[in-house]
């Protein structure tokens, strides 16, 4: 059976080699390398430099991980990419709408906070394609208990707008958050009729006002 191909954006395993030594044959440069499947569906060798073989590994891991990092921002992302790269780009993205004059600097800063407190904690390491509709209802409704419900609207206005950019981003298909039921925050004062007492004080408050008189307020259709 063939071997699967390396996920897009990703590597192979690492290994290394003695790349110079001094006049005595002891190493003092090593060569890192392995296998990295690029954003094209070409597979090349990525290497790098060190003193030591670890500084060698370092290196070349730095490398991949930019590289990678390059290829998503250019234009892809995968369903294996932490929720946390994808809320990097989504900072990344509305930064430069506030720029444009898009979105509020306010907006931003309340993004941000939502994002550190709450969003990030709760999905930041999940892989994007494990950021399914029932992970996200959880975390929607664990938010609107803890903080209340204004703050899981806007929690879940800011996951819906990252999950449409996983979707444009071909890391899924559909958006996972479409599919969860709107947040309606209580007023603190609801509306409520007014009592014959209130009414009846109304009554009298219009008629002894002279502005109210001067403008026929006293002969509203009052109950």
């Amino acid at each position: 059976m063939a071997r699967p191909p390396l996920p897009i954006g990703s590597w192979g395993s690492i290994s290394t080699s003695v790349e110079r030594t001094d006049d005595k044959g002891r190493p003092v440069a090593y060569r890192a390398k392995t296998k990295f499947r690029d954003h094209d569906g070409h597979v090349r060798v990525v290497s790098a430099f060190g003193r030591t073989k670890s500084a060698a590994e370092r290196a070349v891991l730095k490398k991949l991980q930019d590289r990678a990092k390059t290829g998503r921002h250019a234009g892809e992302l995968t369903a294996m990419h932490k929720m946390n790269d994808l809320i990097d780009l989504f900072e990344k993205k509305f930064k430069e709408g506030v720029e444009d004059g898009k979105f509020s600097p306010t907006t931003l800063d309340n993004y941000q906070g939502a994002i550190k407190k709450h969003i990030r904690p709760a999905v930041g390491e999940l892989r994007i394609g494990e950021t399914t509709t029932p992970r996200i209802d959880t975390v929607i409704a664990q938010i609107k208990n803890r903080a209340g419900a204004p703050r899981a609207k806007t929690c879940r206005a800011i996951l819906s707008g990252m999950m449409k950019l996983a979707v444009r981003y071909g890391a899924i298909t559909v958006n996972p958050v479409r599919e969860i039921d709107t947040i309606e925050a209580q007023p603190k004062n609801p509306p409520r009729a007014l009592t014959n007492d209130e009414v009846i004080l109304l009554h009298r408050s219009l008629a002894a006002d002279q502005r109210a008189v001067e403008h026929a307020f006293n002969d509203l259709d009052l109950p």
